[in-house]
């Protein structure tokens, strides 16, 4: 990822819905040696915030409704989330929740692009997102997995602006030419039930060590790989089932 810190337009943080939070803890600090607090506001809901040590990292939290997932969803930077909202159904996406304040913090809104990857937008107040990014534990890449790639770029640069690095092995997506992720086209090798849906991938500083690890307590849905002249990326899922990716980048990135 060329950010390093959040821009309007780009993924500023990432965050956690499980079933076992106190699991997911033990997991994500084994995994990345984050130290989580949680708010301990009652209204907070049990939302914790990850840390790396004082940079906010990531967020873990409790599924707040019954259809809620278990996943990773990835947020990105608004100036507006009313105005960001309307443009989404606009351009024939869904709102699905809010927008709505979060304490002194900001202001957010839950959608779905017309493929039905869900993503959040954020609005900063109190809280800008994470403070640390491309280092070993920290949010380095984020992925669009959609059945409609043309669909899915001229909806995201109509709502946020980004610049589109399109090649015949992979679409980047940017903020004013500063790649922050990709696209990946589902083809059949992908089952129907499978939803489209945004991945973020935490940089790490040995993917394959990192991969052993999941292997004793989660599940690995792609080997560790080396991108041709890019980074070596592994998938992987977590024992409640949440899907995530770890990534380092290669020596000439």
């Amino acid at each position: 990822m060329k950010l390093d810190a959040p821009v309007t337009g780009g993924p500023c943080w990432t965050e956690l819905g499980t079933t076992d939070l106190q699991a997911a803890q033990r997991f994500y600090t084994r995994l990345f040696g984050w130290r989580p607090e949680t708010d301990p506001r009652q209204e907070a809901g049990g939302y914790t915030v990850a840390h790396l040590g004082d940079a906010a990292v990531a967020a873990l939290a409790p599924l707040y409704q019954p259809s809620q997932p278990v996943a990773w969803n990835v947020s990105f930077a608004v100036t507006d989330a009313d105005a960001t909202a309307r443009e989404v159904t606009e351009a024939g996406g869904t709102l699905l929740f809010g927008p709505m304040g979060v304490f002194d913090m900001g202001r957010f809104a839950v959608a779905a692009d017309p493929g039905g990857a869900v993503f959040q937008v954020w609005q900063a107040e109190t809280f800008p997102g994470a403070g640390l990014f491309n280092a070993p534990g920290s949010l380095g890449w984020v992925e669009l997995y959609t059945r409609d790639p043309e669909q899915a770029v001229a909806f995201y640069r109509r709502v946020f602006g980004w610049s589109v690095n399109a090649s015949e092995r992979y679409t980047q997506w940017g903020v004013d030419g500063a790649d922050f992720g990709g696209m990946v086209t589902m083809d059949d090798k992908f089952p129907p039930e499978v939803p489209a849906h945004w991945l973020p991938y935490f940089t790490v500083a040995d993917v394959d060590a990192t991969t052993a690890v999941v292997q004793k307590l989660g599940d690995v849905l792609m080997v560790p790989t080396s991108v041709p002249d890019g980074p070596r990326i592994a998938v992987l899922r977590d024992p409640q089932g949440a899907m995530f990716g770890v990534y380092r980048a290669g020596d000439e990135d």
